[in-house]
């Protein structure tokens, strides 16, 4: 059993962090858990072994952090829900890792990412001019300050529900300089130009980055 981490957080809405780490074989998570028919059914279509492995450690996941069986769904959207709790979930996977974020009462958004990946791309397609002229100069610094950025605006993205948003033009995070753990400012700004800010969280560990934000 790889639970890695289950947390309650510091902030004022109560929410409940909870990340897992994927070293057990596909035989191995799939017995360890206790996943509904219809979720078996979803993931016997998933051709890749990797994949099939996060969908079973969401399940051990959820295990975990739920003191009795629940049943996970999706919106239209693609935001996940429990069909039987009354609480607010985002979840985010990478090869090695999951994560979720929990509270009853509040939206909530989560990312994870291996710094492993190239994240180059990230300041084209989604920085704007003012974060583009605040990233690092080193490669090794910049690679990780653009994960987190990214990180950063695909959990208020998940938190928000929303379709269609630029990452660029609506979501603005604040200066910030990478450290093993931190705090960012972020603004996000609707196309009716309604602005809502936002304080998330992050992390890094095991050459990941994870960051997460709980509505106010």
């Amino acid at each position: 059993m790889a639970l890695f981490l289950t947390k309650d957080l510091d902030d004022p809405a109560r929410s409940r962090l909870g990340v897992w780490h994927i070293t057990e074989t596909e035989e191995e998570l799939a017995r360890i858990t206790s996943v509904p028919t219809d979720e078996l059914e979803e993931i016997s279509y998933i051709k890749s072994e990797s994949l099939r492995k996060q969908k079973y450690a969401v399940r051990a996941l959820l295990d975990a952090m739920f003191e009795e069986k629940v049943y996970l769904s999706h919106h239209d959207n693609g935001k996940p829900y429990i069909e039987n709790c009354v609480t607010n979930i985002s979840i985010t996977h990478t090869e090695n890792y999951v994560a979720m974020i929990l509270n009853d009462n509040q939206e909530v958004g989560i990312d994870i990412e291996s710094l492993s990946r190239d994240f180059s791309a990230v300041e084209k397609k989604a920085l704007s001019e003012d974060e583009i002229d605040d990233l690092e100069d080193d490669g090794t610094d910049r690679n990780e300050q653009l994960a987190i950025y990214w990180c950063a605006k695909e959990a208020i993205y998940k938190m928000l529900g929303q379709y269609h948003v630029n990452f660029a033009e609506q979501i603005e995070v604040e200066r910030f300089r990478p450290r093993d753990d931190g705090e960012l400012e972020a603004t996000f700004i609707g196309k009716d130009g309604y602005e809502e800010e936002y304080e998330l969280s992050y992390m890094t560990f095991d050459n990941h980055v994870l960051v997460w934000v709980v509505s106010e």
